[in-house]
């Protein structure tokens, strides 16, 4: 299910001269002559392209550089002038490579980032009903989406817990469609004369939309949803130095803003929930973030997200009362009724082109509870169907969910076997 993409709420104005593109010159002469020294021969127009910077700042760059005979003017057509540097050139580019490899768009600055990403804090319109179009592809009891549309509405921290396989997952992940708007996010942003990249093609999805006039060194996008589960490190809670490029890589956090960060498995990360809270209690009450270059500087950015937490593990046993105040919402996903888990069987069925048959879901049922410790997980049919999928290709049957392939998933998925019995009495 796809969100609707409505133009953003802020538009960041086209830069048309140096202070207005709120940069410091020398940056600008570095990633010009990065540009220049990666793409060999080039035009001022593909300069502005791949730069994002307005026509007179290239201008004034190209002017310099013919100053200081960094350039040299290989050819011109309808397109303008096409460059290339001279010796002078290659020298300055092998110094400021030194320095850093970031040649891409032209970074933000602090205060914009700042402004902008304040402006932009989520504020979704949500009630029963869009609860229930947004979770329609999954079988959730309205009592749970009850709890999380208020949630939502508040856009503090939610904390997801109880037992395995009942979806707390599949729920976290489908939370950042209850957003119907966009945003927008800087390539990178320009921090004491160092960049952050911000901007991730794994994270930030690209709005379709129709183009606009506005600063081209920010993208239109879906509002993030970032999802990090037992990989998380302390490390990815902080800027990231690449020691080969000199760029920084923005944390997680900072990837979120605007949208929502899911920590999955919470508690199960290699760092202790101790830490990971401990390193979030003064952004969770103050919605801001201290970051640190990594000779010490230390600057403030918004921390505007949706903090998500999911686990499996007892909420007393993972933090302190101070810590439970600070998590609001915190909402018990539990097993599934038999209702649910029959709805659940069909459209697992559906999917595997089963034809549903009530005499099987009814074996199903019995089975699972039988072998689950009379509790119905919702992840139950789901994940037996496509065992029962697996066998009919093994068999090269025809695609037929029977009592006989329904026992043989059933006796896989819950390990259950006469071996036991059998060793027992060779013992």
């Amino acid at each position: 299910m796809s969100t609707i993409e409505l133009p953003p709420i802020f538009h960041p104005e086209a830069p048309t001269d140096l202070e207005t593109l709120g940069i410091p010159w020398p940056m600008v002469v570095d990633l010009t002559v990065r540009r220049l020294n990666l793409d060999g021969v080039t035009s001022l127009a593909s300069l502005r392209t791949k730069l994002k910077l307005p026509y007179a700042v290239v201008e004034a760059v190209f002017r310099y550089f013919q100053k200081e005979k960094i350039i040299e003017i290989k050819g011109s057509d309808e397109n303008g002038f096409y460059l290339s540097l001279t010796a002078a050139g290659h020298k300055l580019a092998s110094d400021r490579l030194q320095v850093c490899h970031y040649a891409g768009p032209a970074p933000v600055s602090l205060s914009a980032y700042q402004a902008a990403v304040r402006v932009q804090s989520a504020r979704p319109k949500i009630n029963r009903q869009r609860m229930q179009r947004v979770f329609s592809d999954l079988v959730v009891e309205d009592e749970i989406l009850d709890q999380l549309g208020p949630a939502l509405i508040s856009q503090k921290s939610l904390f997801l817990f109880g037992p395995s396989g009942n979806g707390k997952t599949s729920l976290a992940e489908r939370l950042v469609r209850v957003y119907e708007d966009t945003v927008v996010v800087p390539y990178a942003v320009e921090v004491d004369g160092q960049v952050i990249s911000v901007y991730d093609p794994v994270v930030h999805q690209i709005a379709d939309l129709e183009s606009f006039e506005m600063d081209p060194r920010w993208i239109v996008c879906r509002r993030p949803a970032v999802i990090v589960g037992g990989e998380l490190t302390s490390e990815m809670l902080e800027l990231r130095l690449d020691p080969a490029t000199n760029i920084y890589a923005a944390p997680v956090q900072m990837k979120a803003n605007n949208g929502i960060l899911v920590l999955d498995d919470f508690g199960r990360q290699t760092i202790s929930p101790t830490t990971i809270l401990n390193r979030w209690i003064l952004p969770l009450d103050r919605r801001v973030d201290y970051l640190n270059l990594s000779y010490g500087l230390k600057f403030q950015v918004p921390f505007e997200l949706m903090l998500v937490f999911s686990t499996n593990l007892e909420p007393s046993a993972l933090m302190d009362p101070a810590f439970l105040r600070r998590l609001p919402n915190k909402i018990m996903v539990h097993s599934v009724g038999e209702r649910a888990f029959l709805e659940i069987f069909r459209r697992a069925s559906d999917r595997h082109g089963f034809e549903y048959a009530p005499e099987v879901a009814s074996l199903l049922l019995e089975h699972c509870r039988s072998m689950g410790g009379n509790k119905l997980r919702a992840c139950y049919p789901r994940d037996i169907c496509e065992i029962c999928a697996c066998i009919n290709t093994y068999e090269e049957d025809e695609h037929r969910l029977s009592a006989s392939i329904l026992e043989r998933a059933v006796k896989v998925y819950f390990a259950q076997s006469g071996a036991r019995s059998e060793d027992d009495a060779l013992n």
